[in-house]
């Protein structure tokens, strides 16, 4: 994957909650542009909860983005 790819997903308009899978079999739901980060280096992004409780995902680890119950990318 590629910070390039979750860029697209945070950029659209209109944007479409999205899921983050990772290599480890973990995923992190995304349901705003206001609860992702993009790091100064584009190697990871901080996935925010409403909880105020946050994941810093290095974006190597990412095996598939998601919109919905549709594959965006693998």
């Amino acid at each position: 994957m590629t910070m390039e790819q979750i860029r697209e997903l945070v950029d659209a308009t209109p944007f479409q909650p999205f899921t983050i899978h990772l290599a480890d079999g973990q995923s992190v739901r995304v349901p705003h542009p206001d609860f992702i980060a993009i790091g100064p280096r584009g190697r990871t992004v901080i996935v925010y909860r409403s909880d105020e409780r946050f994941r810093i995902i290095d974006v190597m680890l990412v095996t598939e983005l998601r919109v919905g119950r549709k594959r965006v990318v693998r």
